[in-house]
């Protein structure tokens, strides 16, 4: 992974398979689980000891990244978040949001 924070939008004009979605990871080596978070959900500033992606299956979720900036996740987008940056995230809109996140070992 690289030593940036990094987002890929979805370029396909059909939604996102959770399972192909999962699969990808899996064969990236990460370990998958998937999480969901209600409308209106916030985590404040953070860090994780590992690096993670996220990967939007449905809602749209907000992250913020400590000096770097504010990104918007939606359905098939996915991120690139190095081991120990710093940021925030919140659900916007009045959906859940549902994405799988891989975590490297």
């Amino acid at each position: 992974m690289a030593n940036e924070y990094r987002v890929e939008k979805w370029p396909n004009v059909h939604q996102p398979n959770p399972a192909m979605l999962r699969h990808i990871l899996v064969g990236e080596g990460y370990s998958v689980y998937q999480w969901s978070d209600h409308p209106g959900c916030v985590y404040p500033l953070h860090k994780h000891e590992s690096d993670q992606v996220h990967w939007v299956i449905s809602g749209t979720l907000e992250i913020t990244i400590e000096r770097v900036g504010t990104f918007v996740l939606e359905p098939g987008d996915r991120d690139h978040l190095p081991a120990g940056t710093y940021h925030s995230a919140r659900v916007l809109g009045e959906e859940s949001v549902i994405y799988l996140i891989g975590e490297s070992s």
